[in-house]
């Protein structure tokens, strides 16, 4: 398996191939120092990600990841670091682009890959790859490089909200969005179901053998409606998510549909009850 050291150099073949099947070229991230050692279960530094945050809303952080994917599992685990910070909605969203290589990923969904391939036109990318965190749909950085990260979730923790959105989860749940200044065009309305985590035993493909534990991984991703301008409310079938087994849902809302995030919020369903 090469490309578990060299995955640029194997991939070069494939990359037209995929191109045609996806509609961009398929890039998988190079080891970095930072994710070698969390692979070799080395100390990795800390997150400081507190101070300065003046934002009215949480920082949203998505993962683009496959269990397929021999350079995820140290993005996983930074992820999974990130769901347990405050002020953050950290999500987990499985491509399925890998799958063919051997292992099938239970949560990968061509939805996900296709809000990946939607990011990749917004910010002018030329390849989709894998790890990549997505920030506030305004950065783009490997999803294992933790000092990056840190530094842009930083820099968008200043950033104030547009649109305040409330959830309760009184009579079924609800959504609630103020009234405001909608950007040209309006902005999308998303709702996210995500499960709090989960720990599968990879026999085949790049991680054959290994255990993977992933993180706020999304199950369900579907539009609301679009905000323009006015108070808005939304009715959510929390009942059915908890049945599911869903640990939280989400609402995201974002210029157009896939640009700058623009209001959020976060509903842990674990202690939710009815």
């Amino acid at each position: 398996m090469g490309r578990r050291t060299t995955p640029l150099r194997t991939l070069g073949a494939l990359a037209p191939v995929l191109a045609i099947a996806i509609g961009l070229a398929v890039w998988v991230a190079e080891a970095t120092p930072e994710s070698r050692a969390a692979a070799s279960g080395e100390t990795t530094p800390p997150l400081q990600l507190a101070a300065g945050s003046t934002s009215d809303r949480p920082v949203v952080v998505e993962l683009f990841t496959s269990q397929g994917c021999s350079s995820c599992p140290p993005a996983d685990a930074l992820l999974g670091e990130l769901a347990g910070e405050p002020g953050l909605l950290a999500l987990s969203f499985h491509v399925d682009y890998w799958d063919y290589i051997g292992w099938k990923d239970p949560f990968a969904s061509a939805q996900f890959t296709q809000r990946q391939r939607d990011y990749a036109a917004a910010l002018k990318l030329r390849y989709v790859y894998t790890p990549q965190i997505v920030i506030d749909g305004r950065h783009d950085i490997v999803g294992s490089h933790r000092r990056e990260v840190t530094r842009a979730i930083q820099k968008a923790a200043k950033t104030q909200a547009e649109v305040t959105v409330t959830l309760d989860a009184e009579n079924g749940g609800r959504a609630m969005l103020s009234a405001g200044t909608a950007p040209q065009g309006g902005a999308t309305v998303w709702l996210v179901m995500f499960d709090d985590s989960h720990s599968t035993e990879v026999v085949r493909g790049e991680n054959r053998g290994r255990e993977l534990r992933d993180s706020n991984v999304v199950r369900e991703l579907r539009e609301l409606g679009s905000w323009t301008g006015e108070a808005m409310e939304f009715s959510l079938d929390i009942s059915t998510a908890r049945a599911e087994g869903r640990g939280g849902c989400a609402v995201i809302v974002q210029q157009g549909r896939s640009g700058p995030v623009i209001g959020a919020a976060v509903l842990d369903l674990d202690g939710v009850s009815g």
